[in-house]
């Protein structure tokens, strides 16, 4: 695979709005979970939310009401990417720019605001907005529209590795010259009582009610599930010759990227990450490189069990020399969107040279064999991967260089 250079990055995460505010809070290492007043009547009452976030500010009223907070996570991110990466959305070549997308669920908020209208004042109570600001295609639709970007537009759903399988497909309709830009990224605002009450349910969430700021604990010993998220990361990419061509700034280059599935069970990994470790072969592969060489995992680490046991064991045999990470520790899992905000991270450890802390480690779980960061480390990384894992048996990896 020829290189795909990321020449801009836009964030909306837990840790804030915009790259900078991002990075400062990740290499604190503090988690940005707290207790959540919207989730007073589920079980699970805290949550990792975007602190601050004024979209009518950010987006002008007019447009920020005819938005599900999903759509506008992602707006106000590709803008931020956009300008990063140096691109005025007026004068570029609007077909030949790209829109690849990942979520899960789309609206999900206006899809319970909605709902309840209907069951409490009836069918005439319902916006006619409705349908244009939940369903989940309008994620991708919205940036064309405000991008101007006219070329390909699509919206992948793999679950939580959404956001890392549209960094995949975007990279390849560059280098099948269907595009010369490519918009692409995660996006999620999924925080509901319903939401919530569902992955409560199933088991996958935290209960740490009482130490929210604890609760997000990826590959410790005393994890308990992961804690639900939101936000949005969006990346601009090019080709390489395009990028050096203008003289653009590059964040890092995606060398490979891998995708299977587990084809074993609905919500488990397979207990051999059989997938896992076939997408990690393929980006490799493609990269012409050898695993071991791989310097730094910014991992899938959600804080469940079953699925952090699993990574661990899949990392220590293919990439042994590698310092990982979970982020997810600091910002909480975001659904769709983990994958893209996760990758972005990845790109600012290599320009930065640090790889953020996993927060709430201590104490490591013995049977996890691994290096983790457990504070903010500097260390000299030329190759990194980024893992993503969801429901279903979707496997993402994006592997990065310098």
């Amino acid at each position: 695979m020829r290189p795909v250079a990321v020449t801009g990055i836009g964030l909306v995460t837990p840790a804030g709005v915009g790259v900078e505010t991002n990075w400062a809070r990740l290499i604190k290492g503090v988690s940005t979970a707290a207790p959540d007043p919207r989730l007073h009547d589920v079980p699970v009452q805290f949550s990792c939310r975007v602190p601050d976030f004024d979209a009518d500010k950010l987006l002008g009223s007019r447009l920020s009401w005819q938005l599900d907070p999903v759509s506008q996570f992602a707006l106000i991110a590709a803008r931020e990417a956009i300008a990063d990466a140096g691109h005025d959305v007026e004068g570029w070549d609007a077909p030949r720019v790209g829109v690849v997308i990942g979520s899960c669920v789309g609206g999900a908020q206006t899809s319970a605001v909605q709902n309840d209208k209907f069951h409490d004042s009836g069918p005439d109570a319902v916006s006619a907005m409705f349908l244009p600001m939940s369903l989940v295609n309008m994620v991708a639709g919205v940036l064309s529209i405000h991008c101007n970007a006219t070329g390909p537009n699509l919206l992948v759903s793999t679950a939580c590795a959404s956001g890392s399988t549209a960094i995949g497909v975007a990279c390849e309709l560059l280098l099948r010259d269907q595009c010369d830009i490519v918009i692409a990224g995660g996006a999620e605002a999924a925080i509901t009582p319903l939401y919530v009450s569902g992955f409560a349910r199933m088991g996958t969430l935290s209960r740490r009610n009482d130490d929210p700021t604890g609760a997000s604990r990826p590959f410790s010993a005393e994890r308990d599930g992961f804690v639900m998220a939101e936000g949005a990361g969006i990346l601009v990419l090019e080709r390489v010759e395009d990028a050096e061509a203008r003289r653009a700034p590059v964040w890092a280059r995606v060398l490979g990227y891998g995708n299977s599935a587990d084809g074993y069970h609905v919500t488990s990994p397979h207990p051999e990450a059989l997938g896992a470790r076939a997408a990690a072969e393929q980006a490799c592969t493609q990269a012409g490189i050898s695993p071991s060489e791989v310097q730094h995992v910014n991992a899938h680490g959600s804080g469940t069990k079953l699925s952090d046991a699993v990574e661990s064991r899949y990392i220590a045999d293919y990439f042994p020399k590698a310092i990982t990470t979970s982020t997810k520790s600091l910002i909480g899992h975001p659904l769709g969107a983990a994958g893209a905000i996760e990758a972005a991270y990845t790109a600012m450890s290599l320009r930065h040279q640090l790889i953020p802390a996993t927060a709430n480690l201590d104490p490591q779980d013995p049977a996890i064999e691994i290096d983790i960061a457990a504070e903010t480390r500097p260390a000299a990384i030329d190759l990194a991967m980024s893992n993503s894992f969801g429901f279903g048996g979707h496997n993402a990896v994006l592997l990065m260089g310098r």
